[in-house]
């Protein structure tokens, strides 16, 4: 295990971060941009954004790139497992410094298994397929995290071009309720117009409000109005600090601003602020 690793205790802590960039592996352009950037999470692709004729550059590129010092969390997603580059994406990720592994198109809870045995390192399990939707609590099992891949997934469902989220509504969910039954993260997948700023703001508000952790993006002009999308609010945040305070040295449902609140809402309004990176009282 690398020191890199070593700085997170957990994989709630390295994965408590909204906005997850995703870049080729083999564009040095795009990497040193990354670098730089206020992304919470950064993915070194090998897969879809890297043609088959750049395979074993990216590849190498990749290892290279996160043995240097990076200010966030990296991780190198492979190629699929049962490709032709699989076996050697996951032997070199192992030997890097790499944070984290993703592994696309996962449907079988032994594949993230056998990788997070072998490798030592936390597995994010992309979600793009409906046998992968059905053995998505197996597979949360298994992984640290997972991501909807709802490119993938809307090909796999033979949705028509003109179909939107309202289709795959039900498959997002299902993703979703497999991380937080498992207690491990989960990040909804990517916006592809990069022109429609409108749009990725509401569809990263949308993500939000389903129970994300966050979002893969694949352009960092997108990484402030996702982190503001899943940031707390100041009103959120002063309601969450009246609610600890209504609720100290009590237990059962307490009455709070006209409604009855319990150990759950303390809990959650806890982590809100704790998201938020504030302490439980207002600055004096």
């Amino acid at each position: 295990m690398s020191m890199k690793q070593r700085k997170f205790a957990s994989a709630a802590e390295l994965f408590d971060r909204p906005a997850v960039l995703f870049l080729p592996a083999s564009r040095e352009r795009a990497i040193a941009k990354a670098r730089e950037s206020a992304a919470d999470l950064v993915i070194l692709d090998l897969e879809d954004a890297v043609a088959e004729a750049d395979k074993e550059a990216a590849r190498d590129a990749a290892v290279a790139t996160v043995a240097n010092a990076w200010d966030k969390p990296v991780g190198i997603r492979v190629n699929g497992t049962g490709t032709q580059w699989h076996a050697g994406d996951v032997q070199a990720v192992t030997r890097s410094g790499a944070d984290f592994i993703v592994l696309p198109l996962a449907s079988d809870p032994d594949e993230v298994s056998a990788i997070s045995g072998r490798t030592g390192q936390p597995v994010l399990a992309m979600i793009e397929t409906a046998r992968g939707v059905m053995q998505a609590d197996g597979i949360a099992e298994q992984a640290a995290g997972l991501i909807v891949g709802t490119n993938d997934l809307k090909h796999d469902l033979r949705l028509p071009d003109a179909a939107g989220r309202r289709e795959m509504r039900f498959a997002i969910q299902n993703v979703v309720l497999a991380a937080r039954a498992r207690g491990i993260a989960a990040y909804d997948g990517v916006f592809n117009n990069l022109e429609d700023d409108e749009g990725f703001a509401a569809e990263a508000a949308e993500s939000h409000r389903l129970g994300f952790d966050g979002k893969t993006l694949i352009h960092p002009k997108h990484i402030e109005a996702c982190q503001r999308a899943f940031r707390p609010s100041e009103a959120e945040i002063d309601r969450a600090r009246r609610l600890v305070a209504a609720c100290e040295g009590t237990s059962g449902a307490v009455s709070f601003e006209g409604e009855m609140v319990e150990a759950m809402h303390l809990a959650s309004a806890r982590r809100l602020l704790t998201r938020a990176g504030v302490g439980e009282s207002a600055p004096s």
